[in-house]
């Protein structure tokens, strides 16, 4: 195998709480069950994907509420919240409600952009507004502002005999602007994120440069390098630059015979979409990485972009079961993760220290 640098220091996954629409109820409570199930494992993160009019999760604000009083140490995240959809003031205050309520354990991932099939639902999002709306990196840095406490308005005090106002978002969260992250699949983005104080969020979708050879591996790793510089000279960053990637891995070394056929249709159903570049802007995925933990630990530590991050939150696949979720993650924190030089959660000896840049 070959050597690594430094250890794997912050396991994570992501799950995208898929439900049924005729029972939504069960496909939530497994998605609840699951991370709880992950911070007994020694996760240091579970994340949530943000679905719209789809069957997965809506509510990943909601469903972090929840989570945060099953659960008393795992870290929780969206990977990503499109603000497309949300008025950043209105989620500024859920998101800190929430991160009070979890004991600041809530790391909201962000991406802006036209939301997906908007001429399909604008009408009903921004009725009066549609034609004008915002949805530039604007948008995304009105919301970390307001998160970090700037002021919305001049009017505060009392007002009467019980009512009092306050100018800044409420309530207020210290340490959460720190803990924005931002979603990025082109150096572009990834710049902009360094630039502007947010941790990036690497996944299993990238955009080349015009002229960039099509090798997924190398252009999320210099995405993540363009991040670093960018972010190393950046005013607004407050602490280390975070990096995280989130590939598909499915170790089958508890599988079951019946599992296996089934994680491999899976794989090889959505293997040819990653041999070449997909729609206008050249689209390119990541391959499932499916095998015993010691097979996916040496593809792991032969890809560049994996290389160039000690977090990971690594994705599950959308259709699975529950019990495929606990054998996957039961492997991916029992070997994977040791295999990758990390320790679960509550083994270590020391507290973390900066994650190195």
């Amino acid at each position: 195998m070959p050597d690594r640098p430094r250890p794997l220091r912050k396991l994570g996954f992501l799950t995208i709480g898929l439900f049924d629409p005729a029972d939504p109820a069960p496909g939530h409570e497994s998605t609840l069950q699951i991370i709880e199930l992950g911070e007994r494992l020694g996760f240091d993160s579970a994340w949530l994907r943000h679905r719209h009019l789809q069957f997965g999760i809506s509510s990943p604000v909601a469903v972090m509420a929840a989570a945060s009083q099953r659960t008393s140490r795992i870290e929780l995240g969206t990977a990503v919240t499109p603000l497309g959809w949300e008025n950043p003031l209105r989620l500024a205050e859920d998101l800190a409600t929430v991160d009070l309520l979890a004991g600041g354990r809530i790391n909201p991932g962000l991406s802006v952009g036209e939301p997906m099939h908007y001429d399909t639902v604008k009408h009903s999002l921004y009725p009066d507004s549609s034609e004008s709306e915002d949805f530039s990196y604007a948008r995304v840095d009105r919301l970390a502002r307001l998160i970090a406490g700037e002021t919305v308005r001049d009017f505060s005090g009392k007002q009467g005999v019980v009512e009092e106002f306050s100018g800044r978002v409420e309530p207020h969260s210290p340490g959460l602007r720190d803990r924005l992250w931002y979603g990025a699949a082109s150096r572009k983005s990834a710049v902009w994120a360094g630039a502007n104080g947010f941790n990036l969020l690497s996944s299993s979708v990238v955009f080349p440069e015009t002229g960039q050879e099509p090798d997924f591996a190398r252009i999320q790793q210099s995405q993540i390098r363009a991040y670093r510089e960018a972010a190393a000279t950046s005013a607004q960053a407050q602490g280390p630059a975070r990096v995280s990637q989130g590939l598909v891995v499915i170790p089958t070394d508890s599988a079951s015979q019946d599992q296996r056929e089934k994680y491999q249709r899976y794989v090889d159903e959505r293997t040819p979409r990653t041999r070449a570049p997909q729609g206008p802007k050249g689209m390119l995925f990541a391959p499932d990485l499916i095998g015993t933990s010691e097979e996916i630990a040496e593809q792991l530590y032969a890809h560049a972009g994996f290389q160039e991050v000690n977090e990971v939150a690594f994705a599950l696949p959308f259709s699975f079961d529950h019990e495929d979720y606990i054998q996957i993650l039961t492997d991916i924190a029992g070997r994977l993760g040791p295999a990758l030089g990390w320790t679960p959660a509550g083994s270590r000896s020391a507290p973390d220290g900066p994650a190195p840049t």
